[in-house]
């Protein structure tokens, strides 16, 4: 809907609110027309109900309002003697058609001086459980929203198992484009497993301003542009979604609008120069490490590398044991059941498992293995004397593909060699050619909602020839420091900026083997409470936390105890 629809829709609520609300704004002592000015009516309301008038504010906060409006609709028939059980689910389940049901009844009495707290201590909790919500969803939807990391995308900058708090306002916080939506839940709801929301109406894109802009290498939570999935890690067919119920996802931006990006060898370029990353930002490559002796698992994990795969020899495989074995692996090979091997990550497969089955094993020592990691463990492994020769894995052969984006097999673009290309910058004018409208192609069509046609020798938009577009908004380019294993803008493109969330600010929580049950979980304590991003070694923030909490404590303690003292006196 735009700003247009929207307006119809505010008056044709005012025209229904009038007409199924007059009486009673008369009875409780009001003039007529009272209930037909815009806004002016919500605060007259207020008065009628004896609730306070800022209580119209969150009437105009999207989500808010969901949980506001059956507020106001319980109190406005409370205010009117109906404080029944089955009045309150009345007026509930009817969406509010019950109050003009009341507002034609005979006999309407008003209430003046009603009992405002609830008679009962059910309803005294469900009224504080839902400013609670209320409270909870402001926080979480305009201030400060916590969020998990998945995958290894972002390692070691970012870990999987590290519990983010997502500043919404350093950006400035975004209003959300789904109008109706279950509160403080993203797209799915818990357990039933079904949409949390209604694709229509939507808002127009609208945000608060920021105190700060994105700047080249921030860490940034998005929505994904490219959104085909219904939840994370289940295939299935593409599922099309509102921009603020898309997957959320979090990448570093290596380039903002208005900047030229290359990838040469895998080095990232911007507008030429080489791109220089903060300091906690751990880039990682696959490498290809040799050696005559083999090389041993043992040793890699000694030396704290933990991202390469592990091959075990099984002589005495069955069905019943493979079976078994399929959630630790992650391929096999053989053709015989004497010769079948099995590949693993580098936690490999545990004494107990190999026990339980009965399993006869050995690990073979490769002569080669890959190993993701950082440059600088790489120069570690390098001085083994065990280790013959590193390779750093680089894409040389540029082939016509989809794969990469643009998507295209006029393109020959891949994850180490790629571009250049133009970032789209809001106001900037790009020349339209068949040659590079690829390029721009989903920008202009997708996400800017702007009809292009395409005739042999001309363009056609808004059905007028011409020869350049002018961008609506900007655009970003992310990336995962984890660069071999993360699907970012290489894949599927730009980041439109009414998609960015916010900026990944606090680490709360950091558990080890997070995605392999609750039982091998291991708490990373000198993650927890520390900062995304800064300077020199990571300091963990609990220990002041704890002090804080102890003092806070100790303050209350006191002041009760002189508070104690004085009543005696």
């Amino acid at each position: 809907m735009n700003l247009t629809e929207w307006f119809i829709f505010f008056i044709g609520i005012q025209v229904l609110h009038f007409l199924g609300t007059w009486r009673l704004y008369i009875s409780a002592g009001r003039k007529l027309w009272e209930a037909s000015i815009p806004i002016y009516n919500a605060i007259v309301l207020m008065k009628i109900i004896n609730r306070p008038t800022w209580w119209v504010i969150l009437l105009f906060i999207p989500v808010i309002n969901l949980i506001m409006i059956i507020i106001i609709w319980i109190e406005t028939i409370r205010s009117f003697g109906k404080n029944s059980n089955t009045e309150t689910a009345l007026v509930v389940f009817s969406l509010g058609l019950y109050i003009i049901f009341l507002n034609y009844s005979q006999n309407i009495e008003y209430i003046k001086d009603r009992r405002l707290t609830s008679k009962t201590s059910f309803g005294e909790w469900m009224s504080s459980m839902m400013f609670a919500i209320i409270a909870a969803t402001l926080v979480h939807t305009y201030f400060i929203q916590p969020f998990i990391i998945p995958t290894g995308s972002l390692e070691k900058s970012l870990l999987i198992g590290d519990f983010l708090f997502v500043s919404k306002f350093h950006y400035g916080a975004r209003i959300p484009s789904t109008a109706i939506s279950t509160p403080m839940v993203h797209d799915t709801l818990p357990i039933i497993r079904t949409r949390s929301y209604l694709k229509y109406p939507q808002f127009p894109y609208m945000r608060f301003p920021g105190f700060e802009k994105i700047k080249r290498n921030d860490i940034v939570v998005f929505n994904w542009p490219a959104d085909t999935v219904r939840q994370f890690f289940v295939k299935e067919k593409g599922v099309r979604k509102p921009i603020d119920k898309k997957s959320n996802y979090v990448k570093r931006c290596i380039a903002i609008a208005g900047d030229t990006l290359q990838i040469k060898d895998g080095i990232v370029y911007i507008n030429g120069q080489k791109n220089i990353l903060p300091e906690w930002a751990k880039i990682q490559h696959t490498y290809i490490a040799y050696s005559s002796q083999g090389i041993s698992s043992r040793k890699l994990i000694k030396l704290g590398f933990n991202d390469f795969n592990r091959v075990y020899k099984i002589s005495n495989i069955t069905q019943a044991k493979y079976r078994s074995l399929v959630p630790y692996i992650i391929g096999s090979k053989g053709n015989t059941v004497e010769d079948f091997v099995v590949i693993t990550p580098s936690k490999g497969l545990s004494i107990d498992l190999v026990k339980r089955l009965d399993l006869k094993i050995a690990e073979l020592k490769v002569q080669s293995k890959e190993i993701n990691s950082t440059y600088e463990k790489i120069q570690i492994l390098k001085k083994q004397d065990w280790i013959d020769s590193i390779k750093r894995n680089i894409s040389f052969v540029k082939t016509p593909n989809e794969n990469f984006f643009p998507n295209r097999i006029t393109f020959d673009w891949n994850e180490d060699n790629f571009g250049p290309i133009v970032i789209p910058k809001k106001g900037a004018r790009i020349k339209l050619e068949r040659e590079t409208y690829p390029l721009y192609k989903k920008v202009i069509e997708e996400y800017e909602k702007t009809k292009v046609i395409r005739e042999p020798n001309v363009f056609k938009i808004d059905n007028r020839i011409t020869d350049n577009y002018t961008f609506k908004q900007n655009y970003y380019w992310m990336m995962g420091d984890n660069r071999h294993r993360s699907e970012d803008s290489r894949v599927w493109g730009f980041v439109p900026e009414d998609h960015v969330m916010g900026k990944p600010v606090f680490i709360w929580m950091s558990i080890e083997n997070f995605n392999d049950g609750i039982r091998n979980w291991k708490i990373r304590w000198d993650r927890v409470f520390s900062k995304v991003n800064g300077k020199g070694k990571r300091v963990s923030y609990l220990p002041h936390f704890i002090v804080f909490l102890i003092l806070i404590q100790f303050y209350s303690y006191i002041r009760k105890k002189i508070k104690n003292k004085k009543s005696r006196i």
